[in-house]
């Protein structure tokens, strides 16, 4: 994807942007290095990230109790699912220390940097709808992007209230076949109704991330199943059928009786370009087998002769 070239105005709003945000991260580092020196911080303990916010974070200790926290210099940023190590204080703490993660899902940003979205994640759950249109395409990249991350992947079609239009009831049904045939995990519900068991179930003990586009509802299905989340709920944008960016940064939830749910914002698109050809190979098992009948072992399976892929 080539970058998006921008105005002088945009250039300079941007520049100036960035300049405000640096001055803050200078002033929560300063702020946090006065708190550590102050002698009026806690004990170490250790926590799990459930948002970020630049240099400030917010994330629940091992009791389940909120801090807000400034970020020591020189860390790594964390994000929601990361576990790290703080030290509380009145009003904030401060992070000193990051863990090492099990896994973390990246994606390109509209300027091709790799952003972290969240970390430690045990389960993706891909939210389609009938509106706004599902895409196989989307699905497939975050199939890959969860075979990549060693995830569980977990096809969930929302709004079904709306299948008794024809028209969606077919569309939704011939993106869906393929992965119903491949074994994938499709459940289905509805926000208006009670969530099945067996969503539930998928999700107790796990650390799940919701993933799709904007407006196909998993925040709604977030308040559903924590009414306390109190998440802000969108609209479609009128006269285009395409969401609205509700949830504006990754947030995780924890779960009664174990396990979290992380709220991620919605995108439109999930570019796969920072990621190997293998990686990429491995999100779609069932050409694996075939693949290896491929002539050359570096068989980019465009037209190459002896492609078993043809």
């Amino acid at each position: 994807m080539s970058k998006r070239r921008l105005s002088r105005q945009q250039a300079r709003r941007i520049a100036g942007t960035q300049r405000r945000r640096a001055a803050q991260a200078d002033e929560d580092s300063a702020a946090a290095e006065r708190a550590l020196g102050s002698g009026e911080l806690g004990a170490e303990s250790r926590g799990t990230i459930t948002a970020q916010y630049g240099t400030r974070v917010e994330l629940l200790d091992r009791e389940g109790k909120a801090h807000a926290c400034f970020l020591r210099a020189n860390l790594d940023t964390p994000v929601a699912g990361d576990e790290v190590v703080f030290r509380p204080g009145e009003d904030h703490g401060v992070v000193v220390a990051t863990e090492p993660r099990r896994s973390a899902l990246q994606r390109p940003d509209k300027f091709g940097k790799l952003r972290t979205v969240a970390a430690n994640i045990d389960q993706v759950v891909i939210v389609i709808a009938p509106v706004p249109e599902p895409h196989g395409n989307l699905v497939d990249r975050y199939l890959v992007a969860a075979a990549h991350l060693g995830a569980e992947p977990l096809i969930l079609l929302n709004k079904c209230d709306l299948l008794d239009d024809p028209a969606l009831a077919a569309t939704v049904g011939e993106v869906l076949a393929p992965y119903a045939d491949l074994s994938y995990r499709v459940l289905r519900c509805s926000a208006r109704e009670p969530l099945p068991e067996a969503l539930t179930a998928a999700l107790a003990g796990r650390n799940s991330i919701l993933a799709g586009q904007s407006g196909v509802g998993y925040t709604t299905l977030l308040n559903a199943r924590l009414p306390e989340a109190e998440q802000r709920v969108g609209g479609l944008s009128e006269g285009r059928g395409k969401g609205r960016h509700t949830t504006t940064t990754a947030r995780l939830f924890e779960l009664p009786g174990g396990g979290a749910i992380i709220d991620s914002p919605g995108i439109r698109e999930f570019g796969l370009w920072h990621l190997e050809r293998a990686d990429v190979e491995r999100g779609f098992p069932e050409l694996q087998d075939v693949a290896r009948q491929c002539r050359f072992r570096d068989c980019r399976h465009a037209g190459e002769p002896g492609c078993a892929l043809e």
